[in-house]
C-alpha cells in the first residue's frame, strides 16, 4: 500500500478547505471546544462599575455585551443575596425555586437544580468547579454532583477565590466554572454605593476579574476553546448602603458577557437573571428540556417581540412625580399592525396611563412602589400595562375602559393554533380582563377572562380556527375604575 508524505497530505488537507470555502464565526466556534465561566459580583451595580476605575470590566463590555436588568421585591422576594444567587444560578425566578431569604428554608433545588448539576446529568464527562466567597453558594445552592465546590475560608476571602480560580483555570481543565466576589457588597454595607469606598472595591473587583480572565486566555489549549464568559451580580445597593427592598438601585443587577456570537460593544435590554443557566447550558450543547420550566433563555438567542421595537420611541414622564425626569418610559404609540381602541375610554387621568400603555420595568415600579408591579419578572424590554390605579391618580371622568388589538396574524383554517403571551394580573372588582379572538374580521369572541390575581407567567391559549378562515386577531380588554393593572407581553400565535 502506497504512504502519502506529510507534504501530500498537508496539500490534500489545504485543497479540501478551500473547496468548502471560508468558516463562518459560528462553524469555527463549532469546531472548538464549549466552556463557560461565570463571575459573580455580589452586590455590584452596573452605573457604579461604569464610573470606578475598572479597566478589565470595561474591556469585557467594549468585547461584548452589557445588558443591564432589574429583579423582584417583596411579596416574591426581598433584595437579598439567597434568592438573588439562586435565581441567578438555577434559570428560575423566586415563586419556582422558592428562597425567599438568606436562609433557604424550603428551597426546592431538586426540582430546580443549579446549572452546574445539570451539566453533571447531561454530560457526566465535563468538569464543573465552584469558589464562592459566600460559603452558602457552594454549600447549598450548588449541589454535592458539582465535581468541586470550595467555600472560601473567610481569612482569605476574595483573595483566597480568585487564587482558587486562577490556579483552576490555569492548571485544570474545567468546562464549566463559577466564581463568586463579595467585597462589593461589603463595601456597600459598610459606606454605601454611591461612597469612594465602594468605587474603591469594584477597583479591587475588577483586579480580580482581571486576574481570572486571564488565566482562561493564557491556557495553552485556549485557541481551541470556545469561553462564554459572564459577570452578573444578585442585587444592587442603596446610595447609603442595604439592600433588601423594593427602590429601583436595590434591584438592579446586570450581564457582561463575551462569546463569539455576541457583538462588540451592544447593549440589550431584553436579558434577566435566568438567562445566566440557561445561556451556561446552551453553550456547552446541552438542550434546554421544556419539563424544566426555566425561566431563563440563552442570550445567544434574543427572541425580541413587537413591542421591544418601541424603545427608541419612549418618553419621559408628563404627569407622574415619582419617575425620575431622566428616564424614558413609556409611550401609546403602538409598533406597527398594532392598535389601541379608547372609544369608551375616559377622559382626564394621568397621561402616562390613560389607556393603554407601552411602558418598561424601570419606568413603570417607580410610578408608585410595594404595589406588586416589581413582581412582573416575566415581561421582558418593553411590555403593555393597563393601569387602572395609577390613571386615577389625577381628576377624571368615566371609567377605564381599554382595547388593545394585534395584528391579523396568518392562520390555517380547520386546524387548532396556540396564542401566547406573558401576563401579569391584579384584581380588584369590579376590574376585569379579558382576551378576545375574531377570525377574519368577524365578531370577537371570549377565550380568556381575568378576574382574579394571575401571578407573572406565560399562558397559552388554544384556538381552533374555523375552516376557511385565513387571519386571526387579538384583543385585550381591560375595564374598571381605581383599581389595579394588567400586564401584557410577548404575543404570539403559532401553528403545528
Amino acid at each position: 500500500m502506497p504512504t502519502l508524505s506529510r507534504r501530500t497530505f498537508l496539500v490534500s488537507a489545504a485543497a479540501v478547505a478551500a473547496t468548502a470555502g471560508p468558516l463562518t464565526a459560528a462553524a469555527r466556534a463549532a469546531a472548538k471546544t464549549p466552556k463557560v465561566l461565570v463571575i459573580g459580583l455580589d452586590g455590584a451595580l452596573l452605573q457604579r462599575i461604569k464610573d470606578a476605575d475598572a479597566p478589565n470590566l470595561d474591556a469585557l463590555m467594549a468585547a461584548g455585551l452589557t445588558a443591564p436588568s432589574s429583579i423582584y421585591a417583596n411579596p416574591l422576594a426581598p433584595t437579598l443575596s439567597g434568592p438573588g444567587w439562586s435565581t441567578i444560578i438555577t434559570g428560575v425566578w423566586p415563586d419556582k425555586h422558592n428562597v425567599k431569604d438568606n436562609s433557604f428554608t424550603g428551597a426546592r433545588f431538586a426540582q430546580y437544580p443549579d446549572f452546574l448539576t445539570r451539566v453533571q446529568t447531561a454530560k457526566p464527562s465535563l468538569n464543573t468547579y465552584a469558589v464562592a466567597s459566600w460559603a452558602p453558594i457552594t454549600d447549598t445552592v450548588f449541589s454535592a454532583k458539582v465535581d468541586t465546590r470550595v467555600s472560601t475560608p473567610s481569612s482569605e476571602y476574595d483573595t483566597g477565590t480568585t487564587s482558587r480560580a486562577v490556579a483552576q483555570l490555569r492548571d485544570g481543565n474545567p468546562d464549566a466554572v463559577f466564581v463568586h466576589l463579595d467585597n462589593i457588597d461589603h463595601a456597600g454595607h459598610t459606606s454605601g454605593a454611591a461612597s469612594q469606598q465602594y468605587l474603591d472595591a469594584v477597583h479591587g473587583a475588577d483586579a480580580q476579574v482581571g486576574q481570572i480572565v486571564a488565566a482562561v486566555k493564557s491556557r495553552a489549549t485556549y485557541a481551541t476553546e470556545d469561553w462564554l464568559i459572564m459577570v452578573t451580580a444578585d442585587h444592587g445597593h442603596t446610595d447609603a448602603g442595604g439592600h433588601g427592598g423594593s427602590t429601583l438601585q436595590e434591584r438592579q443587577t446586570f450581564l457582561i458577557a463575551t462569546g463569539p456570537t455576541l457583538a462588540a460593544g451592544s447593549v440589550r435590554y431584553d436579558v434577566k437573571m435566568p438567562d445566566v443557566a440557561a445561556s451556561a447550558l446552551a453553550h456547552l450543547g446541552i438542550a434546554i428540556d421544556p419539563a424544566w420550566s426555566l425561566d431563563g433563555r440563552p442570550v445567544q438567542q434574543p427572541a425580541p417581540d413587537d413591542f421591544d421595537a418601541l424603545r427608541g420611541r419612549l418618553q419621559s414622564r408628563v404627569d407622574e412625580t415619582g419617575i425620575p425626569a431622566g428616564i424614558l418610559g413609556f409611550t401609546h404609540t403602538p409598533p406597527a399592525g398594532w392598535s389601541i381602541d379608547n372609544s369608551a375610554m375616559g377622559s382626564g387621568g394621568v397621561t402616562e396611563w390613560r389607556g393603554w400603555s407601552f411602558t418598561t420595568d424601570e419606568f413603570w415600579t417607580q410610578a408608585q412602589r410595594d404595589q406588586n408591579r416589581e413582581c412582573n419578572v416575566r415581561a421582558r424590554n418593553v411590555f403593555a400595562v393597563a393601569d387602572g390605579d395609577e390613571w386615577n391618580d389625577k381628576a377624571l371622568t368615566g371609567t377605564f375602559d381599554s382595547t388593545l388589538v394585534s395584528p391579523a396574524y396568518p392562520v390555517t383554517g380547520g386546524r387548532t393554533a396556540t396564542l401566547s403571551y406573558t401576563t401579569y394580573y391584579r384584581q380588584e372588582s369590579p376590574q376585569k380582563g379579558e382576551v378576545l379572538v375574531s377570525y377574519d374580521g368577524a365578531a370577537p369572541v371570549s377565550v380568556r377572562t381575568y378576574t382574579a390575581d394571575v401571578s407573572s407567567r406565560t399562558e397559552n391559549v388554544t384556538l381552533q380556527i374555523p375552516a376557511g378562515a385565513t387571519t386571526v386577531r387579538v384583543r385585550f380588554r381591560y375595564t374598571g375604575g381605581n383599581n389595579w393593572y394588567w400586564v401584557i407581553d410577548g404575543v404570539a400565535i403559532t401553528q403545528g
